[in-house]
């Protein structure tokens, strides 16, 4: 890495025995009510330390008191050139992990000389289209120091396989990795729709990437089981929460189902939740969340290891609730959201930049967005200590409500067979259709109000500068892909590919011929062309 992008480790938290406001006031690690102890010195669900299970007042005895959350910027836009750019830039600023964002073409399994990749190409993240263009997006960042969180899908695998060869050639073992892939196909089909093949073949990938990582990779996050898209589509808090974690419950029996034992991956899943603005409610969800998943785990599947009971979740700012209109609101929702999710225990955050509604951000939004974190760290006192909320009236029967709502989503869904079957129905659909509807209707009524959109309009609004981009990303990826094509051996590729196809057909575990294909520098969209040719497209129906 030059020495003008040199990474900044995260600031170590002062190990003190007494941690104080900025007036020089002690505060004390976690504080109680007086509710009822019993004989055994226990006290009730809601009373329970942070630490202990059901994990409701957080995952850590010491909140963020000995280690901060980790403060991931999400980016990635044009060619792999400019996104590794951006990162050294974030990475110079304080900012502790990464997180790809990829254009739509990469997102699909397409290349960028694919009719439908046709005016995409870099625009909504970074083109990644070989192996040539993964060494070039994390040219110069070691792989071993930090942590990368890759947003894909359906192509999670091939994307994911790319990345370990190029760790493996900056000579870094797979077991010093730290990072998380997405690889959350269910909420395509709830929410993003950036699927590709049908629902049961997807799981395959999932729980073959499960098995490989377990063995060879046991520091990553093999998915993130994502309720953010979800919530951007227009669920409410308890349709979030039920379906995420009723996600997670489908993937851990898959896992089961494909052999393995549930302690042997259930402690790399990892959950992504949207910050949204009801400032209480996300408090409460993500403290309802862990306590549902521990029990879930303990019971439901007999988990054994505390790591399998431990929700772990990144959080991020609702991107929905970002406006157009006075932009510079955006930066006052961002705090406020980053703020309840802090409180309610991420363990990692990105913050949206106030630009996000009008294009990709700026280097100097993006900074603004990361200064944001490190001020909610240092200066407003709320990581000196564990579930500031914790007893409130309020709070606790928020966190009740979501719990009770979360558990009669999962009856309904185990009625009819399970996630995957209910995709298939279309339920989870159609719930999150009608909720963002009615959503809708109470805005145009000004039932509910969005500062600058229907109530308190200001017509002056300043100019913002975006960051534009423009159709050179496809040159120079399309330039790429040739040079690429001519470099390389056609009959290693297609050798590559068949090993695919047949391990698709039979039971093999995928990853070692996506590896080979990889290495052979097989296309993106060639390697997904592989598993269409077995698998075929997934076809939504409508819902109504």
């Amino acid at each position: 890495m030059s020495s003008d992008a040199k990474e900044t480790p995260a600031r170590p938290r002062e190990r003190a025995e007494v941690f104080r406001t900025i007036s020089g006031r002690p505060i004390e690690r976690v504080y109680r009510g007086p509710g009822p102890v019993d004989s055994a010195g226990a006290r009730p669900q809601d009373a329970q330390d942070p630490g202990t299970f059901p994990y409701t007042r957080g995952i850590h005895a010491n909140g963020y008191r000995g280690k901060l959350w980790t403060m991931r910027q999400f980016a990635g836009f044009g060619t792999p050139e400019e996104t590794n750019a951006r990162y050294r830039h974030l990475l110079a600023a304080g900012g502790t992990g990464l997180s790809v964002a990829f254009d739509l073409p990469t997102l699909m399994g397409r290349d960028p000389d694919h009719e439908l990749s046709l005016g995409e190409v870099g625009k909504c993240g970074v083109s990644v289209v070989s192996l040539a263009d993964m060494e070039t997006l994390f040219a110069g960042i070691p792989l071993g120091q930090v942590t990368t969180s890759m947003t894909i899908n359906s192509p999670a695998a091939m994307v994911f396989a790319m990345y370990l060869v190029v760790a493996q050639r900056q000579g870094v073992p797979w077991t010093a990795l730290s990072g998380t892939i997405q690889n959350d196909i269910l909420k395509e089909f709830i929410a993003q729709k950036e699927y590709i093949y049908p629902p049961r073949p997807s799981m395959r990938l999932i729980t073959d990437t499960f098995a490989f990582c377990a063995r060879e990779v046991p520091r990553w996050n093999s998915i993130s089981v994502s309720g953010y898209h979800i919530r951007e589509a227009g669920a409410t808090a308890a349709q979030e929460l039920a379906f995420t974690l009723r996600d997670g419950i489908e993937y851990v029996q898959y896992g089961i189902d494909a052999g393995l034992d549930v302690d042997e991956f259930a402690p790399r899943m990892s959950f992504f939740f949207n910050a949204h603005s009801d400032f209480f409610e996300e408090i409460a969800k993500y403290r309802a969340a862990r306590a549902i998943w521990a029990e879930v785990m303990r019971t439901r599947f007999g988990a054994r290891s505390e790591r399998s009971w431990k929700l772990r979740f990144h959080s991020q700012t609702a991107g929905v609730s970002l406006t157009a209109q006075q932009p510079y609101n955006n930066v006052v929702r961002t705090a406020l959201q980053a703020l309840s999710a802090v409180l309610g225990g991420t363990n990692s955050l990105h913050t949206n930049s106030l630009d996000e509604a009008l294009a990709l951000p700026t280097e100097e939004a993006a900074t603004l967005a990361l200064r944001t974190q490190q001020i909610i760290a240092h200066e407003t006192g709320v990581a000196g200590l564990a579930d500031p909320f914790g007893g409130s009236y309020f709070l606790e029967a928020l966190t009740f409500d979501l719990t009770r709502e979360t558990y009669a989503y999962f009856d309904r869904i185990d009625a009819l067979g399970g996630m995957v079957a209910a995709i298939e129905e279309g339920f989870p659909q159609r719930e999150v259709a009608e909720s963002a509807y009615r959503f809708q209707r109470a805005v145009e009524r000004k039932e509910q109000v969005i500062v600058g959109v229907n109530d308190f309009v200001a017509t002056d609004d300043p100019a913002v500068r975006i960051l534009y981009i423009d159709d050179a990303a496809t040159d120079t990826q399309m330039t790429r892909l040739a040079e690429v094509k001519a470099r390389r051996d056609p009959a290693e590729v297609a050798r590559a590919l068949h090993a695919m196809r047949r391990a698709a057909q039979g039971t093999d575990n995928l990853m070692p011929p996506i590896l080979e294909a990889v290495r052979a520098y097989a296309t993106l969209g060639e390697m997904c062309d592989a598993l269409r040719d077995v698998w075929g497209e997934w076809e939504e129906q409508a819902i109504i």
